[in-house]
């Protein structure tokens, strides 16, 4: 049975709300709620968001609404979300036709995600049958020929090899689909499908010798196996040439950039029975593999930090092996998961922490903000006070908290220290929409304030927002408005003080 929340979302879907449109599709595509994990739902509502704010603010907006513009554009967010379905997996949905479109627009306009997408599903000779699917499709709706089809072809090609000079998440499975579709010439492909067909040594040597990437890896591991007992038998054990020439092979799979061929060679130089025995070496080759993403490397990477956390010198401790501990988490190593439940704390649900009702006013609040005349200052303890519900911050986190720079990509780093050395950082886990969303709020209030100061908002135009004690006044001050407003309101009875200003009340 579906949640009275998810229920509530959904009906007001229904009925238009372009932000539970946006809230619901991310519902669809992440799961929440015990939902079914269904892309093609998210991309209908998300196109029905689209054309709600389309209609809303008019065709100009559609200029420069790429995700990684200002968050001041209307349709930024959407396109965010938009970029996260699986394109491929939403073939054949009624909604596919806009996502076509929307992809290339973000694709032009530099989006790195739009552009993996587009060439994922173009060029991955895994979804052959899938292009061909595609192909039909673009030969009836967009009258696309063979020719055109090539040349989408062409340019997904070249934002591959973008993507891959770059230096983000999306750039190791960029240099990934471009090792599958380097150019192989009838004799590498003869040598390699005889290889696969008959197990032929010699043609697997040949292929590799001719540069074939997957060849070298192949040819490395095999050589890099142990010997069998007959094996032992036959010849020398202490012979450390096949673990040698395994390592020449896999340094050159790696040097193309196969993270499987690093990892292996991160395990051969932890064997004792090999002359080249190196561990700093074998770290070096696992931090290699993690860097180009293979998930048992970032983990080892992640266990190997946590590991020496004493003896790194770290600003936050832990911080880099949560990191790397959420990448490899991320990728599904279910022992990443143990790690981050001992490095980064939970806090899932803001109804049983302890600012859970003063953060309902302080949304309240925010959200008639205008009515009110909220200064700068009281807006941004406002967030505070929400962000804190969030993640069951302290008073004291509460107050000090630089809130434009608490988020990281995988966690939120709480250190006060500049006003209290004694108090060590925290490391908790973003692992809602509700916990990005309020910290997104945040950060775009502090950038608007920043530039745009209310002529009388006199405790704003102070350097920051003030010391500890004037945080703490602020805070009591609000503290005690917010709720005489709104507590009422939650309660479910009218409030006795009308909409008056903030200043008139306190």
């Amino acid at each position: 049975m579906a949640s009275r929340e998810f229920l509530k979302i959904l009906r007001s879907a229904r009925q238009g709300d372009v932000f539970a449109q946006q809230e619901l599709a991310t519902i669809y595509l992440q799961g929440h709620f015990n939902t079914p994990i269904q892309p093609n739902n998210a991309l209908v509502w998300l196109e029905k968001a689209y054309l709600a704010t389309l209609s809303k603010n008019g065709p100009g907006d559609l200029q420069g609404h790429a995700p990684n513009n200002p968050p001041s554009n209307p349709l930024s967010e959407l396109f965010t979300q938009l970029v996260q379905i699986p394109l491929a997996a939403t073939f054949g949905s009624p909604s596919f036709h806009f996502a076509w479109d929307r992809f290339w627009e973000l694709a032009v306009e530099g989006s790195s995600e739009a552009r993996w997408q587009l060439a994922n599903l173009l060029l991955n000779p895994k979804q052959l049958d899938l292009q061909e699917q595609l192909a039909t499709w673009l030969n009836k709706q967009l009258l696309c020929d063979d020719e055109s089809l090539a040349k989408l072809q062409t340019q997904c090609k070249r934002y591959l090899e973008v993507i891959a000079a770059e230096e983000s998440f999306l750039a190791n499975k960029a240099k990934d689909l471009l090792i599958q579709l380097q150019p192989k010439n009838e004799l590498l492909t003869s040598l390699w499908n005889n290889w696969l067909s008959s197990q032929d040594e010699s043609a697997l040597q040949q292929a590799a010798e001719l540069g074939l990437t997957t060849a070298k890896l192949t040819l490395g591991l095999r050589l890099a196996q142990p010997k069998t007992h007959t094996e032992k038998k036959n010849g020398s054990s202490k012979s450390n040439a096949p673990l040698k020439k395994a390592v020449h092979w896999l340094e050159l799979a790696g040097k193309d950039g196969d993270p499987h061929a690093w990892y292996a060679l991160g395990e051969i130089y932890r064997r004792p029975q090999f002359s080249g025995y190196s561990a700093q070496e074998s770290d070096r080759c696992f931090d290699r593999a993690a860097d180009l993403g293979h998930a048992e490397a970032q983990f080892r990477k992640a266990a190997n930090l946590w590991r020496k956390r004493d003896k790194l010198e770290e600003k936050i401790t832990g911080l880099q092996a949560s990191y790397w501990a959420w990448q490899a988490h991320q990728q599904g190593i279910a022992e990443a998961h143990a790690l981050l439940m001992k490095i980064l704390l939970s806090c899932p649900n803001p109804a049983q922490n302890a600012w859970y009702t003063l953060a309902q006013c302080a949304e309240l609040a925010l959200a008639r903000h205008s009515d009110h005349q909220l200064n700068g200052g009281w807006m941004l303890m406002c967030h505070r006070i929400v962000i804190a519900n969030q993640f069951n911050f302290s008073k004291t986190e509460l107050l000090l908290a630089e809130i434009d720079q608490l988020q990281l990509e995988h966690c939120v780093v709480v250190d006060v220290r500049w006003e209290l050395p004694k108090i060590l950082p925290r490391l908790t886990q973003i692992e809602t929409t509700q916990q990005r969303r309020c910290l997104f709020a945040a950060s775009k209030a502090v950038e608007q304030l920043a530039t745009i100061r209310e002529p009388n908002d006199a405790e704003f135009l102070a350097p920051g927002e003030g010391n500890l004690r004037q945080r703490r006044y602020r805070f009591e001050r609000l503290s005690q408005w917010l709720r005489q407003n709104f507590g009422p309101q939650l309660a479910g009875k009218k409030s006795p003080i009308k909409s008056q200003g903030l200043q008139q009340q306190i």
